[in-house]
């Protein structure tokens, strides 16, 4: 079967045609001022400079993924490396050049956001109410991960410390075990959604695989399979190990996910499951350098 048939965009079976704007079908006089409105925020929110920051997001995304899954590895063999996101951003802001790669990792990451939230609000017209709500809850969460990571750029990019912990101040609320305890399930149901998303290839609705060759495209759907699951196994053991530290928290111990993975390293079976994690994680971000090139719009 040629290439071009094997993967082609409407094969996914979560891709739904949602090219026709209801404003386009109803005809140019039905416009009123909020539509017009409407129009030109979705316009700001799509244009290209905000797509081509956005990209660029992907590719810092997938950069820190890929940082991540090099602590991961030194941790399994023994090094004191914080194997989280704001490890890997403290790495990159090592040298100077790598400060300014994460300023601009800042913009792209913003504008992902932005691009992201654009998805939720004027996106997901086709599917039915059931299906864009899924939907715009997703974006959602995607968006609050860009953000978050863009905010932790933004402040390493500008000298500030990467130490301390969120978890540890939330912990130090009245209810702060329950809050976390809470947040720790909350990225266990996340983490079956990403499993979900790579078995069933819901991810290729974001593609537009006929902006890359087959080859490519078969690479890339591949690593998008392999790599949502193992981005799923990944936050299924963050989940685990926040759960962890609110069941068991003592003030006089550090705490935190580099706190968990560090622990999780001296286990016997620790080493081989950070290198297996490592592993899916440099997969997925080779996925998001692939996303950036080949997505929709």
């Amino acid at each position: 079967m040629p290439d071009d048939v094997l993967y082609r965009p409407s094969d996914d079976p979560d891709t739904v045609a949602t090219d026709t704007h209801p404003a386009d079908a109803a005809g140019p006089d039905t416009a009123g001022p909020d539509t017009g409105a409407a129009d030109t925020a979705e316009d700001v929110a799509t244009s290209k400079p905000v797509r081509v920051l956005g990209r660029i997001g992907l590719v810092a995304y997938g950069a820190v993924n890929l940082v991540i899954a090099s602590l991961a590895v030194q941790v399994a063999f023994g090094d004191r490396e914080r194997a989280d996101k704001t490890g890997a951003l403290a790495t990159v802001a090592e040298t100077g050049v790598g400060r300014v790669a994460l300023w601009l990792a800042v913009a792209g990451l913003a504008a992902l956001t932005l691009w992201t939230l654009a998805e939720v609000v004027f996106g997901h017209r086709g599917p039915s109410v059931g299906r864009r709500v899924l939907r715009g809850a997703i974006d959602l969460a995607e968006a609050g991960i860009f953000a978050t990571l863009a905010v932790s750029a933004a402040k390493i990019a500008a000298g500030g410390s990467s130490q301390g912990s969120v978890l540890s101040t939330v912990l130090r609320w009245p209810g702060g075990q329950w809050l976390v305890g809470a947040a720790g399930v909350g990225v266990a149901v996340l983490a079956g959604f990403a499993v979900w998303r790579g078995l069933r290839g819901g991810f290729r609705r974001d593609l537009d695989l006929s902006r890359c060759g087959p080859r490519l495209g078969r690479l890339g759907v591949l690593a998008g399979h392999v790599g949502w699951v193992a981005l799923g196994l990944a936050y299924l053991t963050a989940g685990v190990l926040t759960v962890r530290t609110a069941v068991r928290y003592d003030p006089a111990q550090p705490v935190g996910l580099d706190a968990g993975v560090q622990t999780l390293g001296a286990q016997p079976y620790g080493p081989a499951l950070l290198l297996a994690l490592a592993a899916g994680l440099a997969v997925f971000g080779l996925y998001c350098l692939f996303d950036a090139r080949c997505r929709k719009r």
